[in-house]
């Protein structure tokens, strides 16, 4: 504003010849006047209720304030200096159109600038309510498929402790206390989002030990283990896929059934390997249909990739193969 101050004085004075006083109290209310209006202009359209149209409305209010912004300097002018100088007089009546085109382009310039301000920040304000919404979704979702994981596996081992009361009182004791262990632990693993591959393994061998009592020395599951230390996973991943294993691999066999489960870490990606028998002409057992459909969902939504889930079956016998991938630690890469 020092630059158009400094401007107006100079056209005033050296060009047309008008005195220094003059020539300063003219650039000085016309500067006050535009800074005025300018400010005006600001405050209606941050005051204007929404975004829609913002535009328009802050481009016709420079029209309106230029108008009344123009009119209300020729008046101050006309009291402030006088009418005496009649070649002032005849001069500020002519330049009026001037200065109202300058006003207004000046005026509209600031209108949609702050419009345009305004549209940006109600954008980012609402980008950033549908980002806080989709996290408040996603993490609604994996809590209901971590919520459903556990009635899924209540349900089997009531049914198999009831079975078990009158058949086997003892087992039945020791399966509930196992029971009890193994939820109480679940609790404390509720609210981590990532755990160390080797306590996630403590808790599943808790979940084995109580299947160990319900089908006692039929089932019989071996560990293969090439990882480091530092491996981790999200809770709850291994226990539904173990889950489906048993299901699949005891469902209408009456002999041992070995399942395998197989960690190594290639590069960066811990890739656990569960492989069951399986008979594909087999009526399959009725269940919630969770199990795997769980994984590959909460796997989407932890990790955003559809790859990390895979599944085959050959000779009769059923893989799963889980990848998580570990960004924070560098495996044996030269496998």
């Amino acid at each position: 504003m020092l630059i158009v101050l400094a401007k107006h004085i100079f056209i005033l004075h050296s060009v047309l010849h008008f005195d220094w006083t003059l020539s300063l109290k003219d650039a000085i209310c016309s500067c006050a006047i535009l800074c005025l209006s300018s400010w005006g202009i600001i405050l209606l359209i941050r005051a204007y209720p929404t975004t829609a149209v913002i535009t328009v409305y802050g481009l016709f209010m420079a029209l309106v304030i230029s108008g009344l912004a123009i009119g209300g300097e020729y008046e101050i002018l006309k009291w402030f200096i006088g009418s005496d100088d009649k070649v002032y007089d005849r001069w500020l009546k002519g330049t009026v159109i001037v200065r109202f085109l300058f006003v207004w382009l000046f005026n509209s310039w600031v209108a949609t600038i702050s419009a345009l301000r305004k549209n940006i920040v109600a954008l980012d304000n609402r980008f950033q309510h549908q980002a806080d919404a989709s996290i408040l979704l996603k993490e609604a979702e994996l809590f209901k498929l971590r919520q459903q994981l556990q009635p899924h596996f209540l349900y089997n081992s009531l049914n198999s402790i009831s079975a078990l009361i009158m058949i086997s009182p003892d087992r039945a004791q020791e399966m509930i206390g196992k029971l009890s262990d193994f939820l109480r632990s679940s609790v404390k693993r509720e609210s981590e989002e990532k755990l160390p591959l080797t306590e996630e393994l403590l808790y599943i061998q808790s979940y084995l030990a109580i299947e160990s009592v319900r089908f006692g020395d039929r089932l019989q599951v071996q560990f293969e283990k090439e990882y480091t230390d530092d491996a981790t996973l999200p809770p709850f991943l291994l226990q539904p896929i173990l889950e489906n294993a048993i299901k699949f691999g005891l469902y209408g066999r009456t002999g041992t059934v070995t399942i395998t489960l197989r960690l190594e870490l290639l590069g960066q990606m811990l890739c656990i390997t569960i492989t069951n028998p399986y008979d594909a002409n087999a009526q399959p057992p009725k269940g919630t249909g969770f199990g795997l459909e769980g994984v590959k969902r909460r796997l989407y939504l932890l990790y955003a990739r559809t790859d990390l889930l895979e599944t085959k079956s050959e000779d009769e016998n059923f893989t799963t193969i889980l990848k998580i991938p570990q960004h924070h630690v560098q495996g044996n890469t030269d496998r």
